[in-house]
C-alpha cells in the first residue's frame, strides 16, 4: 500500500475513535493504538509532505455537535505536543525551571469568573469552540462560585471523578449505560443537559492553568500563578518544580505513585515557569511551545489467547473478557483483560491462540493493545453461559452488545444478590458468588428474604462440596446478625439505581429512617433533598411503584427488623462541611471516620473551600496543599483528638 493510501485509510479511523471518545465518552479502541496511529498518521504526513482534508493532525479534539450551547474561546485551548522519553524533558527545559505536574484524564472546563462570580463554564470542544456548561459546572463538589479576586479572570481545569467514587457511580447506573472508566464518566457528566445528573456524579475540578488575571503581579512564575488560584478556594494539581537535572527524579517519583493516586491520570505535563519565556517560545498551529506532555511508556508484553469467558450480569448484560497466558507488567502478573464489548472482540479479529499485546493502561488496567494474528475465529455465543437462554446482540449508538434475554436468568439474581449481602450492605459473611450461585442452583435462596431461612435447609447445605456442619453453621448464624440492620444499608441493598451507600444514609436521615414515607414520597419531594437528582428521583418513585418490588419487600421485611442509624440521636455537626487529609490514627480508616460524621449530620467534601468548616489532618502543622488553603482561608485545622472534642 503507498503512502497516501495509508493516509486515507488511517484517518477515517482515526476520526472514529476521536468522535467516540470526545463526543460520546467512549472509546472503541485502546488509547495506546490510537497514539501509534496517530504517529504514523503524522509521519506519513512528514514524508510526503501531503496533508489530507479531515485529517485529526489539523485539528484540536472532535467538533461539537451537541445540543448544549456553543462558544468561541476567547483563547484556544490548545492540546499539547507529547513525548514517551524522559531525556526529551530534560532537553526541552535546559538550563531553565519548569512546573511538573499530573496530566489529569478527564474532561477540560475554561472558567471565567467577574466580580468575584462564576460566570461561565465552556467545555475545551475542539479547542476554539466549546460547549457551555455553567449550570453543571455549578454542582462541581469542590468549586468555588465565588472568590476574592474581583477582578477579570479565566482558568482552565480538568473535571474528573475520582477513582474512590467511580466504582459506587458506574455501579448505580444501569449496566448497559455504564462507562469504562472515571474520564469517560466525567466527560459525561459534565455534558448532560439536565445539570441535577451532574449534581449527582461527584465531579470536581481541578485548575491546572491561570489564563488571565487582571492587575495581579505573579513574579513572572507559572508556580505563582497556581498558588493563586490555591488562595482563591480552588483544587489546583499536585506540582513540583523541577530543572534539568531533576526532572528525570520527577518523573520516577510520580510513576512510583500513579497506581495509587486516586484521580485519573494519563501521563505529566511539563510548562515553563518563566511565563515571559515561554510566552516568546511561541506555538504552532496545534501546540504551544511553552509546555510539553509526557505519556508513560506502557510496558508491552506477548502472550497467547486462551479462551474469551463472556461473562453474564444481573441486568443481562454478557461481556467478553480475554483470557491468556500469564504474563508479568509493571511488577504484576496479568492472564485477564477486558475486552468491552462485541463491538471491541471483533475488531481485533480475536481467536483461540492468538499473539496477543497486552499493556496496563496508565500502568493500572491490563488492556490489549494489538491481535498480531487476528484469527477472527471468535464465536459469539447464542445460548448465555449461565442460563442456556436465547441471546442477542443488541446495537446501541453503534456500539454491538451481547444480552440474555431470559428473564429468569440465575446471573441475574446471583449479581443482585452479591449487591444485597456485600460489606455495605445487609453483610452477610460468607456468602461469596460462588456460595450465591450454589444456593440458588439448588432452589434454596430465590429472593432476599430466603437468606434469612437458610435454617429450613441446614442438612442440605452442610452436604454441598466445600461446605460441611460448622460452614452451614456459621452461614446461618451470619445472616442472624444480619436481620437487624439500617434503613440506609437496606436502601444500598435494593439495587435501586442511583442510590448507593451514600444516597441510602441521606435518604434515611431526610425521612428519620421512616421506609414507609420514603415509599409514599414524589419525586418532587425526593428531588427537594439536597444530593438527590431529579434522575435519581425518578429511578426511586419507579422502584417502590413496582408491585414486584413492593412485595418481595414485603416479605423480606417479615424477616429482618430496621433499626435507628448509628448516632442517629446525635446532631452535633450538622449543617458542617469536613474534609480529611493523611493518616487517621483513631478511626479504622477514612470512611470510618467519615461515616462517624456524616451519622452525626455532617458532610464530607474531598478539597477545601469557602464552604469547608472544619479540615482533619493530624499533622496540624504540615505545609501540605490542603493545610495552606485552609489557614489562607481561615479555616480550623483540627487533629482527630481536636475533632473528637468538638461534640463536648
Amino acid at each position: 500500500m503507498d503512502k497516501l493510501a495509508r493516509m486515507k485509510e488511517l484517518i477515517p479511523i482515526l476520526n472514529d475513535a476521536a468522535k467516540a471518545y470526545y463526543q460520546e465518552s467512549r472509546e472503541i479502541m485502546p488509547n495506546e493504538r490510537y497514539d501509534r496511529l496517530y504517529d504514523e498518521l503524522l509521519a506519513l504526513e512528514a514524508e510526503t509532505g501531503t496533508v489530507l482534508a479531515g485529517s485529526p493532525t489539523q485539528r484540536v479534539g472532535y467538533e461539537v455537535v451537541s445540543e448544549l450551547p456553543r462558544e468561541r474561546h476567547e483563547r484556544a485551548a490548545l492540546s499539547l505536543d507529547k513525548t514517551k522519553d524522559p531525556a526529551a524533558l530534560r532537553a526541552f527545559l535546559g538550563d531553565r525551571t519548569g512546573v511538573l505536574s499530573w496530566k489529569l484524564d478527564g474532561l477540560t472546563v475554561v472558567l471565567t469568573y467577574d466580580g468575584g462570580e462564576l460566570q461561565k463554564a465552556v467545555t475545551r470542544g475542539n479547542g476554539e469552540v466549546g460547549e457551555v456548561v455553567t449550570q453543571n459546572a455549578k454542582f462541581f463538589t469542590n468549586l468555588p462560585l465565588r472568590i476574592p479576586y474581583r477582578g477579570h479572570l479565566v482558568l482552565r481545569g480538568e473535571a474528573v471523578i475520582r477513582y474512590s467514587d467511580f466504582a459506587e457511580l458506574n455501579e448505580a447506573l444501569p449496566e448497559s449505560t455504564r462507562y469504562k472508566n472515571p474520564r469517560n464518566l466525567a466527560s459525561g457528566s459534565v455534558r448532560q443537559l439536565d445539570p441535577s445528573v451532574t449534581k449527582d456524579r461527584r465531579v470536581s475540578l481541578v485548575a491546572f492553568a491561570l489564563i488571565e488575571a487582571e492587575g495581579v503581579d505573579f513574579r513572572n512564575s507559572m508556580n505563582a500563578q497556581l498558588d493563586f488560584l490555591d488562595a482563591q478556594g480552588f483544587e489546583t494539581v499536585e506540582r513540583m518544580l523541577v530543572t534539568g537535572d531533576t526532572v528525570e527524579d520527577g518523573v520516577r517519583d510520580y510513576e512510583r505513585r500513579i497506581a495509587t493516586y486516586d484521580i485519573p491520570s494519563d501521563g505529566l505535563v511539563l510548562v515553563m515557569d518563566d511565563i515571559a519565556y515561554g510566552e516568546s517560545l511561541g506555538r504552532t498551529a496545534k501546540f504551544p511551545r511553552n509546555a510539553i506532555a509526557f505519556k508513560w511508556q506502557d510496558e508491552m508484553a506477548e502472550t497467547k489467547l486462551l479462551y474469551v469467558e463472556w461473562s453474564a450480569s444481573r441486568t443481562g448484560l454478557i461481556n467478553p473478557v480475554a483470557v491468556f497466558e500469564p504474563v508479568e507488567l509493571e511488577g504484576t502478573t496479568v492472564s485477564r483483560a477486558s475486552v468491552h464489548n462485541v463491538s471491541v472482540a471483533q475488531d481485533l479479529g480475536l481467536g483461540t491462540g492468538d499473539v496477543l499485546k497486552v499493556y496496563k493502561a496508565n500502568m493500572i488496567i491490563p488492556q490489549i493493545s494489538e491481535n498480531l494474528t487476528r484469527s477472527g475465529t471468535l464465536e459469539i455465543p447464542a445460548a448465555c453461559p449461565v442460563c442456556g437462554g436465547k441471546t442477542e446482540i443488541r446495537d446501541e449508538a453503534g456500539v454491538r452488545t451481547l444480552y440474555c434475554t431470559n428473564p429468569e436468568c440465575a446471573a441475574k439474581k446471583i449479581k443482585a444478590f452479591d449487591l444485597f449481602v456485600s460489606r455495605n450492605a445487609l453483610n452477610l459473611d460468607g456468602l461469596s458468588e460462588a456460595t450465591l450461585e450454589k444456593l440458588i442452583d439448588r432452589g434454596f435462596v430465590t429472593c432476599f428474604g430466603d437468606l434469612f431461612r437458610m435454617g429450613r435447609f441446614r442438612r442440605e447445605i452442610a452436604s454441598m462440596e466445600g461446605f460441611g456442619e460448622k460452614s452451614a453453621e456459621n452461614l446461618i448464624r451470619s445472616a442472624e446478625y444480619a436481620r437487624e440492620t439500617t434503613l440506609s444499608r437496606l436502601l444500598a441493598a435494593l439495587g435501586i439505581p442511583g442510590v448507593g451507600v451514600a444516597g441510602g444514609k441521606l435518604l434515611s436521615r431526610h425521612f428519620d429512617g421512616d421506609l414507609q414515607a420514603l415509599m409514599d414520597a414524589s419525586e418532587e419531594e425526593l428531588t427537594a433533598i439536597d444530593g438527590i437528582g431529579g434522575v435519581t428521583a425518578g429511578d426511586i418513585t419507579a422502584y417502590f411503584r413496582d408491585e414486584r418490588n413492593r412485595a418481595a419487600l414485603a416479605d423480606l421485611l417479615s424477616e429482618i427488623r430496621l433499626k435507628p442509624e448509628a448516632g442517629a440521636a446525635s446532631a452535633a455537626f450538622e449543617g458542617k462541611t469536613f474534609v480529611i487529609t493523611g493518616a487517621v490514627h483513631r478511626f479504622a480508616n477514612r470512611d470510618a471516620l467519615k461515616a462517624y460524621i456524616e451519622a452525626r449530620g455532617g458532610k464530607t467534601a474531598s478539597s477545601v473551600s469557602r464552604k469547608t468548616d472544619y479540615l482533619i489532618n493530624n499533622d496540624v502543622t504540615s505545609n501540605s496543599t490542603k493545610n495552606r488553603t485552609a489557614r489562607e482561608l481561615g479555616i480550623p485545622v483540627l487533629s482527630e483528638e481536636d475533632f473528637l472534642k468538638l461534640e463536648g
